[in-house]
């Protein structure tokens, strides 16, 4: 049992024997004295895929579901479904296209830190590194004495992300790009 302010990000929760994936909190702390901090969390229920908003309290006491966390690699596509392999006993799991569309731009060939979340010998879902190297496969040309202001151009990535870059960025180029907002951080 953990407490709702202990919460984190890819947590697993068991709510009335489903288990329930914390993908946003947020924190409210009201004005009135004696009043408690609210935590609001958006789950995604891991069997229907639907989304659940909840309000706890901080003190309101959660059952933490019982999920095992293994090192996947992407292995290859079939048809309708990503194929991925357990890094430890080589075992493999498949994961149809349908739930793979928050992960799809951030995944290639050989991916360090991918993380699998198991129960009962099923593949839930994905916990992806904060960050990923990519390509920059398609963008305007570089500006000539362009610095490192500001301003930004849309390049396209090798997994067909796009992204807003700085200006002095090229093609060929391989950039860092956040997981959780989808947005260009640094050179790679």
């Amino acid at each position: 049992m953990l407490r709702a302010s202990e919460l984190k990000n890819g947590m697993v929760i068991d709510l009335g024997g489903i288990p329930h994936i914390v993908k946003q909190i947020e924190v409210k702390s009201p004005s009135a004295r004696g009043a408690a901090t609210l935590y609001k969390i958006r789950y995604n229920n891991m069997q229907s895929g639907q989304k659940l908003d909840e309000t706890y309290k901080g003190d309101d006491m959660l059952k933490e579901a019982d999920c095992e966390k293994v090192p996947v690699q992407y292995s290859y596509q079939d048809g309708e479904n990503w194929v991925f392999m357990n890094s430890e006993d080589f075992s493999q799991y498949e994961i149809p296209n349908a739930e793979m569309e928050e992960f799809q731009y951030y995944i290639t060939q050989g991916l360090e830190g991918m993380m699998g979340l198991m129960m009962d010998g099923k593949l839930l879902t994905l916990l992806l590194p904060s960050t990923v190297a990519l390509e920059i496969v398609e963008t305007v040309p570089e500006m000539r004495g362009a610095s490192a202001t500001s301003r930004t151009k849309p390049a396209k990535l090798s997994t067909g992300l796009e992204v807003q870059v700085p200006e002095y960025l090229a093609q060929g180029e391989i950039v860092k790009v956040s997981t959780t907002t989808g947005k260009y951080m640094s050179r790679a």
